[in-house]
């Protein structure tokens, strides 16, 4: 006897489910050509070697330069970080196969917080598995329908995502404007807690924030001041602490968050540093934190090891100034147009998709490995070649960079 469900409903017509693959794929093939057609389809180069100022690329002859990664202190294959990796992964393992407050958390990642909380001379820090859950996972903990999230109009997806999960008024200022951030906070006076959100450094302009002029703001209308810091920890200010040490305001910024997959080995992870409650908080509901398996031991081990480093001296952060603008000055004089300023992120503004994908197509023919940025990535009609001078490049490293700009821009009559 069939029970009486069965009766009642036929069996699924594998027909039917059959057109439905069909008609999605139909779908996902469509939205995919369109970003062909749009030119601003993003192919993935295969690397055959450790990340560096120099690389192998698959489908390409010899060594390539390198000037797209963030490896901005050039630590991620730095024999002292990698040796610390290997020695994590002998001692402690390959992980601990769940959750921090299922399975405990190891000495060694206490360790990793004790010391960041240190670098950035807040009271207490907390590891993701990356800056992008570190976003994801602070606002909605932090903000409730109470209060108000005061968003700087171009900061990093993560930070958008993340505020987006929260239940605070939402309100945009323009980028960096400092007017328009008033004309928000007054707009928020009647919340309960007000937070102004800002990238210390963007990452598509290689522009800086004004944090003196945020800070003071925050202050005159009782708002705390967040920042994102994953492309200036470890080389921006006198230390390396971060964009608040450049501009003289770390002791009135009251949350950094950042990460440890760019200048701090280039593994993964991140985490938000700052006062303990928060801490406290976030450890006891912050999702990404509590559904997440805790940070490898040997990806810990090299950032610890990267940031002992960098304790020990800042010369490496500090040779990235002159090589900066080594850059900067040769490009601007080829007639090239350079967003941002003296940051190692160059971007140089193209314009068009699908000029941006050609020039670095033709780029990295002659031997320098950059990557085009356009749309959703960046704004309609602001494409662009994002350079990012390490460390670990010499001069004349820049100098033939520069060169295959000016061959490759005379091709496609960017220069003349």
């Amino acid at each position: 006897m069939l029970p009486l469900r069965c009766v009642l409903t036929p069996p699924a017509s594998p027909r039917r489910g059959h057109a439905a693959v069909a008609d999605a794929r139909a779908i996902l093939e469509s939205e995919l050509e369109g970003i062909r057609v749009a030119g601003t389809w993003k192919g993935e180069r295969i690397i055959t070697s450790k990340q560096g100022p120099r690389i192998n690329v698959d489908g390409s002859r010899g060594t390539i330069l390198n000037f797209c990664a963030n490896n901005y202190l050039g630590l991620s294959s730095h024999p002292e970080v990698v040796q610390a990796g290997v020695d994590a992964l002998n001692t402690y393992g390959a992980g601990l196969s769940s959750v921090r407050f299922i399975c405990g958390t190891q000495d060694l990642h206490k360790e990793l917080e004790r010391r960041l909380a240190e670098f950035h001379e807040r009271e207490d820090c907390i590891l993701y598995a990356s800056c992008f859950d570190a976003n994801a996972g602070l606002f909605e903990v932090l903000l409730g329908p109470e209060d108000a999230v005061l968003s700087d109009e171009l900061n990093h997806a993560s930070i958008i995502d993340g505020i987006r999960l929260c239940r605070a008024k939402r309100l945009r200022y323009k980028h960096m404007s400092l007017e328009d951030l008033e004309a928000r906070l007054q707009e928020a006076q009647s919340s309960r807690m007000r937070l102004v959100v800002t990238d210390g450094v963007f990452s598509m302009d290689g522009d800086v924030a004004p944090l003196e002029g945020i800070c003071a703001l925050a202050e005159r209308y009782g708002a705390l001041v967040f920042i994102d810091e994953c492309h200036a920890t470890g080389f921006l200010g006198a230390r390396g602490r971060g964009t608040d040490e450049l501009l003289g305001v770390m002791d009135r910024v009251h949350i950094v968050n950042s990460t440890l997959g760019k200048a701090l080995g280039g593994a993964a992870g991140g985490y938000t540093v700052g006062p303990k409650p928060l801490i406290d908080l976030l450890r006891q509901r912050s999702r990404p934190y509590l559904f997440s398996n805790s940070l490898p031991p040997p990806v810990v081990g090299s950032a610890l090891r990267a940031l002992e480093l960098l304790l020990a001296s800042s010369h490496i952060a500090q040779s990235m100034a002159a090589k900066t603008m080594r850059f900067r000055d040769q490009m601007t004089e080829a007639g090239f147009t350079i967003a941002g300023s003296a940051h190692p992120i160059c971007p140089v503004m193209l314009g068009d998709a699908r000029l941006a994908s050609l020039m670095a197509d033709d780029m990295l023919k002659l031997g320098v490995y950059v990557v085009g940025f356009s749309f959703p990535v960046v704004p309609k009609g602001k494409a662009r070649i994002r350079v990012q001078i390490s460390a670990a490049h010499s001069d004349q490293d820049i100098d033939r960079c520069v060169e295959a700009f000016i061959q490759t821009g005379r091709k496609h009559g960017v220069v003349a």
